[in-house]
């Protein structure tokens, strides 16, 4: 648990940077865009996190789970799983790409309700390659537990891209912020690249050669996992701003991506540390007594922490929005109560969910993302209907209370 403790704090240090500059571009988004122009933005970081969740899905928590298993073996040990993400990324590439540039109108007039915002699309599919690249150099990282790296260039990538980014707000208004979200991964991902390009593991020996049918096997249940979230989380995002904005309006769509903004910088906190240290160290675990000790130790630990930070945001939500945002967006202080227990519950599931990913655990995992990623649409569409915005965030709190106890009644079967 010290250990635990000590990542923590490390990558706590990240997240608050992170935070900070997520703040920052927040700020400049609200005070140049106001609340439609951060809707908008809401739709397109959508579509980019569902589309960097495809190309990545090869080189995410699976290249962390057998890096970590095989690398004190050498790397060479852990050569047949790295050949088999990057053969992955190139075959969803060739589809992905060419696809997106191809449907870039229609998906801009889903999202945007404006088909001359095309382009926005055709560049976010055409910089995947580096998204995945950066990922890989992250996962790889992460799997050798090498925590002070990982957070220092975590770091310099995220000031990097967010000077960017700001830059791009500030000169080119709505255009400019729409542009940085579609090129923000791919910017990491080079940093990410040249960093790393003179460390011992990043051989093109080691990364291009002979594929192994069994790693290529195992790397596909993990793409088939981080494809299923890509595919579902986002989207159900994308479809609840569009019941908002049809029955509520643009507004209130963006009052709603606001709040869901705060909650996804704070809880970053959390949820870097759970990937940095809880998910290799649960896929090091592999007796079923040893997994369900170390989620309680956790759950000691983690939500304690995640009830007094929800805590804090909700006293401080006056100064929040005024620091972060602009008055138009007073109407969100009154949304933050469900929000904040909505966090507290998600992070509870999480902690129990995770043996699903440490033990490859696909079927359980696709299945529980389709139902509850439905759910929550389906439960937002009936309680928008009812008592307008605050009805999506009552849907995320029932919706993550009954995921909740479905994961833990069936914890032991899903570690088995």
């Amino acid at each position: 648990m010290k250990k635990l403790l000590k990542v923590s704090v490390l990558t706590g240090l990240l997240t608050m940077l992170r935070m900070a500059m997520g703040f920052v571009i927040a700020k400049v988004v609200a005070v140049y865009t106001g609340p439609t122009g951060m809707a908008m933005l809401g739709q397109i970081q959508s579509i980019v996190t569902s589309l960097n969740g495809i190309i990545n899905a090869p080189v995410g928590n699976g290249i962390v789970r057998y890096t970590a298993e095989h690398h004190s073996k050498g790397f060479e040990a852990c050569t047949p799983w790295w050949r088999a993400s990057l053969k992955w990324v190139a075959i969803i590439s060739a589809f992905v790409i060419p696809l997106g540039i191809l449907l870039s109108s229609y998906i801009a007039d889903i999202l945007l309700h404006n088909t001359s915002l095309a382009w926005v699309i055709v560049i976010t599919v055409s910089v995947l390659p580096f998204s995945a690249i950066g990922t890989l150099c992250n996962s790889i990282i992460n799997g050798q537990q090498l925590y002070r790296r990982f957070v220092g260039l975590g770091m310099i990538s995220t000031l990097i891209s967010s000077a960017i980014m700001v830059s791009l707000i500030i000169s080119a208004n709505i255009k400019g912020a729409l542009l940085a979200a579609a090129i923000q991964s791919a910017l990491i991902g080079i940093v990410m690249l040249l960093a790393n390009f003179r460390q011992p593991w990043m051989k093109y020996s080691f990364l291009i050669g002979k594929q192994d049918k069994q790693a290529f096997k195992s790397i596909s249940g993990y793409m088939l996992m981080a494809l299923t979230s890509a595919a579902t989380v986002p989207i159900s995002l994308i479809i609840i701003r569009n019941i908002l904005i049809s029955q509520v309006g643009w507004n209130d769509a963006g009052y709603w991506q606001a709040i869901w903004k705060i909650s996804e910088v704070y809880l970053g906190v959390i949820t870097i540390a759970l990937g940095t240290y809880y998910l290799p160290r649960l896929s090091s675990l592999k007796k079923s007594e040893e997994i369900i000790s170390e989620i309680n130790k956790t759950v000691r630990i983690i939500i304690p922490i995640v009830i007094a930070m929800s805590i804090c945001v909700y006293f401080l939500r006056d100064f929040i929005i005024w620091l972060l945002f602009t008055e138009e967006f007073k109407p969100a202080r009154n949304l933050f109560s469900v929000q904040l227990c909505g966090d507290v519950i998600k992070i509870l599931s999480w902690l129990y969910a995770y043996p699903m990913i440490s033990r490859g655990a696909t079927k359980w995992f696709i299945s529980t993302e389709i139902i509850f990623s439905s759910s929550f649409v389906i439960l937002s569409f009936i309680l928008i209907s009812k008592i307008g915005m605050y009805g999506v965030t009552w849907a995320y709190l029932i919706n993550y209370i009954i995921y909740f106890l479905f994961i833990f009644f069936n914890i032991k079967r899903i570690i088995r």
